[in-house]
């Protein structure tokens, strides 16, 4: 256990554990790896929050989960305590300025996430909310990346990571937070958790744990007891407590988890087997039936002419390159770089390039990216570098043909998986894209099968009338089909 020795106000038994009540406590929204593949994004920079002194608690507290209420999870944590205040700290100084080392629970309840998402004002700043403690580990015994953070709930080890799993080192969040504000004495960074935080219901017991092996040192068990409050919340007040299944999966940590049965795919394989039969002419022109013009994909051509592409949109978006920001944007775990690690088995990375042709927009590390992770292809109305190599991949690509140049010459990363223009028209995360050597298409997900069958049934009729066509008749009357020869066509149908 640790034999800190610096004084600590002990007059409020919440605060117990730490040298006085911390004026500011700051939580990060997602800091380790794992727990950034269990979401399905990993951020490019930390980004935070902050919570009340007042939903601090010790070792051996309760945590009342609200009356009407069902998703109150736990997050283990690794606190960090600042003893020497700062402002503006580089990197290298920042553990120089943290004095001590502690086990937090970040609890949150994500029914009252609804209305105020990202500042966690409500679901995370409740009387309670951040157990800390029980002991503090001096900073200046341990070393910033052998920290080991566990979890148990009910005695079973339900997380279990160290600082190395965190994609922005301890002494990053300290420099990058004093950018922005002085950090006091007292003040805790609560440095975010890994995969693994999940629900508990009243009854349920969590304990915390950090400690560092190689040192010896230990936190002790940080212990916190779940029970059922009696007080519910006033709708005259404020709003209401609401979950739904996308809240339910990320309270639990995945819709297994919660008990949500998979969500249909959109593009399931016997509808992806109809567009693949289909020609993108047959699927514009039932689309145009239906009112929509809007649903092409202008101005790119197929790579790899004669080869089909369906799948469903992943989207990535650049804005017109500027200096300033693509020294900001675009290096490092840059947008374009989380698009082609996380786009998934038959989707289609869509790319929004404004239709500048005066710089690649991926190059053949990144084809070969998406290639591996099973992608159904890539679109961009932009430019294609290494584009011989990128062809050998084999990966089906449309785009407004080959550049040299990179990335920023023209362009700056800039957001994923959000709505984007390309080629002059707009394209949702998960809408349908279908190409061939005509072009490539836009298909909204919710008419995709009607659309699809209504295609196929007007390709038999046109191959029906071309039959006509080539025994000599005349277009006027058969195409299209004039009741006489609709009579007709329809007789041989039936027999």
């Amino acid at each position: 256990m640790s034999t800190d020795s610096r004084s600590r106000d002990t007059s409020d038994p919440r605060f117990a554990a730490l040298p006085t009540r911390p004026g500011k406590i700051i939580a990060i929204h997602l800091s380790y790896a794992s727990r950034a593949d269990q979401r399905g994004r990993r951020p490019a920079a930390p980004s935070y929050f902050f919570k009340p002194s007042s939903s601090v608690a010790g070792t051996g507290s309760t945590i009342e989960r609200p009356e009407g209420t069902e998703l109150l999870a736990f997050e283990g944590e690794i606190a960090l305590v600042i003893g020497t205040p700062g402002r503006r700290i580089p990197p290298a100084d920042a553990w120089s300025h943290v004095g001590w080392v502690t086990a937090a629970n970040d609890f949150g309840l994500y029914d009252l996430r609804a209305n105020d998402k990202g500042s966690n004002v409500r679901s995370k700043g409740g009387d309670g909310y951040t157990p800390l403690g029980p002991a503090l580990i001096d900073a200046r015994a341990v070393d910033p990346a052998g920290l080991r953070l566990r979890t148990w709930v009910n005695g079973a080890l339900v997380q279990d990571d160290t600082s190395a799993g965190l994609i922005f080192p301890l002494t990053q969040l300290v420099a990058d937070l004093s950018q922005h504000f002085t950090l006091e004495t007292g003040d805790v960074i609560l440095t975010g958790t890994p995969a693994g935080s999940s629900v508990v219901q009243p009854g349920d017991v969590v304990e915390v744990e950090v400690d560092a092996p190689s040192a010896g040192l230990s936190t002790g068990s940080l212990v916190t007891h779940v029970v059922q409050g009696s007080g519910g919340f006033d709708a005259e007040v404020g709003s209401l407590p609401h979950v739904d299944d996308t809240q339910r999966a990320e309270a639990w940590g995945s819709r297994e988890a919660a008990g949500l049965p998979e969500p249909a795919p959109a593009l399931t394989p016997e509808l992806r087997a109809k567009l693949e039969a289909v020609p993108v002419a047959g699927l514009s022109g039932q689309l145009r039936k239906r009112g929509l013009d809007n649903v092409t994909v202008d101005g790119v051509r197929p790579m790899h002419p004669g080869v089909k592409l369906v799948g469903t949109a992943r989207t990535l978006r650049f804005v017109p390159g500027r200096e300033d920001l693509f020294q900001s944007h675009g290096g490092g775990y840059n947008a374009q770089k989380r698009a082609f690690d996380a786009v998934g088995e038959g989707e289609v990375i869509v790319i929004e390039a404004r239709g500048e042709s005066g710089s690649g927009t991926l190059g053949d590390i990144l084809a070969l990216r998406a290639h591996a992770r099973g992608a159904a292809g890539i679109v961009t109305d932009g430019g294609v570098r290494d584009y011989e190599a990128v062809a050998a991949v084999g990966i089906p690509v449309y785009s407004r043909g080959a550049h040299p140049a990179v990335l920023g010459r023209k362009h700056v990363p800039w957001d994923v998986d959000v709505a984007i223009g390309c080629g002059g028209t707009t394209i949702e995360p998960g809408d349908i894209i279908v190409g061939d050597d005509d072009g490539v298409i836009v298909i909204p997900p919710g008419i995709a099968e009607e659309v699809a069958d209504a295609a196929l049934a007007q390709e038999e009729v046109d191959a029906w009338i071309a039959d006509r066509i080539r025994e000599g008749h005349k277009v006027d009357g058969l195409f299209p089909m004039n009741a006489e020869w609709r009579a007709r066509y329809d007789a041989e149908r039936e027999s």
